[in-house]
């Protein structure tokens, strides 16, 4: 089946900023805050010429009447009072309490608002007045489907179609018109990640992969290279190659280049475009999760178009090394040596830690350019999750350059978590044949010895953070807040903050 270019499907609803609460609205979508003294609607006098006193205290009776309480996310539905001529209904979304309100909140208010009103065309909010941004982003990735591959059986009802329009109430012309506009660029970027990691393996294998980033790059202005499997052997790039040789699908390495300033960035993502386990094959159930297995490789391909698209003023190369891990009667098996990209020696021990393989070779090629800073993104490790959970990304790398990542992380949403590289836990990387094993001989902290190697792998001029999302890049539980089941797009948002970050230094 055929599916939509990535570049050519709308990835989320109409955004536009509004005045008025036109005639032909179809929802409302108020916030309510809780306290001891009751529900509150907010913010409380911003838009008094279009919503007065007298309609604020109609609309709490009646959602008091029904027992809206403005607990964190919660959603109640009343028809619109009178005095709201040609609106449908109102919806008000509870942001929890006043005091611990934040854009992060408002974010996903607005993402629960947006999933609940499937089928409506147009919708306008008053969530813009706390933070236009935060609601711009909550409402269009919370609206967000992924549908190419289903037929007319299965393909959502008009009813079931995401909201198509939705308007931010502005107090004034030009009120939040810089912010809503990076707020939309930003969402979009989100999209385009999740899009690509919820593309399934059958339809997004290296060399399509690497066909699809050129386009989106090239359309762009960005100069874009891509090494086939001649080009990747003739280069050296043994990590790369030895774990895509069981496959009959060929690896691909991509490099993405925007040139916005003098100041040096590189990006690095992990493109597994569909991971078996190799010979060390991986248990059955829940295998075709790892469809995800690319998430890395897709947030810094979306950011770096991201970066592109707000002009910001530094350089960004990414480098992007995409294979899929099968087993076959040419994988390579667990004892081999590879040589990776470099001259390093590598002993693999288990094919299953393949990752770490390929972005081996792509972090030695990206520190060819002398970078400044260097993030790499993976789901790299299941002991990511079990030391933090699935909505926690842990980040490692150079002490003062991880904690500011993790920090940025946490201020936008996306929870990172700053992680140690213990060095009593490189010595379990030795090999007895090679410079490097790829895995120690024990299964404690797992996500470290992960970093570890990495960080062989890294020049020691380099300001340098790894974010291991294994867990928060694909949602395989319900949906919660803006995000749905499959590919989150994080941290998608945490890279183009510190790309912004570094950019104002």
């Amino acid at each position: 089946m055929p599916m939509t270019a990535v570049a050519d499907r709308s990835l989320g609803p109409e955004l536009a900023r509004t005045e008025t609460i036109g005639a032909d609205t179809d929802v409302l979508v108020i916030g309510l805050t809780s306290s001891e003294d009751g529900p509150a609607i907010v913010p409380e006098d911003l838009f008094g010429d279009v919503l007065t006193a007298e309609l604020r205290g109609e609309l709490l009776d009646q959602l008091g009447a029904v027992g809206a309480k403005g607990k964190a996310e919660e959603l109640t539905r009343i028809p619109a009072p009178a005095g709201l001529d040609g609106v449908t209904s109102v919806l008000a979304v509870g942001l929890g309490s006043v005091d611990k309100l934040d854009a992060e909140q408002i974010r996903r208010s607005a993402g629960v608002a947006a999933r609940a009103l499937s089928g409506t065309e147009l919708v306008v909010t008053t969530l813009s007045g706390l933070d236009i941004g935060a609601a711009a982003e909550g409402f269009y990735l919370g609206a967000y489907t992924f549908t190419p591959f289903r037929s007319e059986k299965s393909a959502p009802k008009p009813d079931e179609r995401p909201v198509a329009r939705v308007e931010l109430l502005v107090p004034e012309p030009g009120f939040g018109e810089e912010a809503l506009f990076r707020a939309q660029l930003t969402a979009e970027a989100v999209a385009t990640a999740r899009d690509f990691v919820n593309t399934p393996p059958s339809h997004l294998f290296p060399a399509e992969f690497a066909s699809r980033a050129r386009e989106l790059a090239e359309a762009a202005g960005l100069t874009v290279e891509v090494l086939d499997e001649k080009a990747l052997e003739a280069g050296g790039y043994g990590g790369v190659l030895g774990v895509g040789k069981g496959s009959s699908r060929p690896p691909r390495l991509i490099r993405i280049s925007y040139a916005g300033g003098p100041k040096k960035v590189a990006l690095v993502g992990k493109g597994i475009t569909f991971d078996t386990g190799g010979i060390s094959i991986k248990p059955a159930q829940n295998m075709e999760n790892m469809t995800s297995d690319m998430a890395g490789a897709a947030a810094v391909i979306a950011t770096t178009l991201l970066a592109a698209r707000l002009s910001l003023p530094i350089t960004v190369t990414t480098t992007v090394p995409m294979a899929e891990n099968m087993p076959s009667a040419t994988a390579q098996r667990p004892g081999d040596v590879l040589t990776q990209y470099g001259g390093t020696t590598v002993e693999v021990l288990n094919t299953d830690a393949e990752g770490r393989l390929i972005l081996a070779d792509a972090i030695v090629r990206a520190s060819e350019d002398e970078p400044e800073y260097l993030i790499d993104v993976a789901t790299l490790t299941g002991a990511q999750m079990v030391a933090l959970g699935t909505r926690t990304p842990g980040v490692m790398g150079t002490d003062d350059f991880r904690d500011r990542v993790a920090r940025i992380s946490r201020e936008v949403g996306e929870n990172g978590w700053a992680m140690p590289l213990p060095a009593e836990l490189r010595g379990d990387l030795n090999s007895k044949i090679a410079d490097l094993a790829n895995v120690a001989p024990h299964r404690w902290g797992g996500m470290l010895s992960a970093g570890l190697f990495l960080k062989e792998f890294v020049p020691e001029n380099v300001q340098w953070a790894h974010l291991d999302v294994a867990g928060p890049a694909y949602n395989t539980g319900g949906p919660f807040g803006y995000i749905g089941k499959g590919g989150t797009g994080v941290p998608v948002r945490t890279l183009i903050a510190v790309l912004q970050d570094i950019a104002a230094e």
